[in-house]
C-alpha cells in the first residue's frame, strides 16, 4: 500500500515554533494525537518525524482520571459546604494505614 501524504505548514505556537499537521493525518492515524517525539535533519530539505504513540490502555486510564476528577470538581463547586479541610491528624492516619505497603512497579 503506497504511503498518504500530508500537508503540513510552519507555524508559532506559544512562544514556540513548530509544524502544524492537517486534521486528515490525525484523523488516519489516532494514535499518534497527543504523541511526543523527535525530529531528525536528514539534508536540507528531508526530516524525519518519530512519534512514540500514546498506549490506548494509558489513554484510556487517562480519560477515565479526567471524567473522575471533573466529577470531583463539579460536585465540589456544588456542595462547598460538603468540603473538608485535610488536617495534619488525617494526613497521620493516612501514613499509618500504608506503612510497610510496597508497590510494584
Amino acid at each position: 500500500m503506497p504511503s498518504k501524504r500530508y500537508k503540513a505548514a510552519w507555524a508559532r505556537i506559544g512562544n514556540s515554533s513548530g509544524f502544524r499537521v492537517e486534521n486528515g493525518f490525525f484523523k488516519d492515524n489516532p494514535q499518534f494525537a497527543g504523541a511526543r517525539g523527535e525530529v531528525q535533519v536528514i539534508n536540507s530539505d528531508t526530516l524525519l518525524v518519530r512519534l512514540q504513540p500514546i498506549e490506548l490502555e494509558q489513554e484510556k486510564d487517562e480519560l477515565l482520571l479526567s471524567l473522575f476528577l471533573d466529577f470531583l470538581m463539579d460536585n465540589a463547586l456544588r456542595n462547598p459546604d460538603e468540603l473538608e479541610v485535610y488536617t495534619e491528624a488525617m494526613a497521620a492516619e493516612d501514613d499509618e494505614l500504608i506503612a510497610g505497603v510496597v508497590i510494584d512497579s
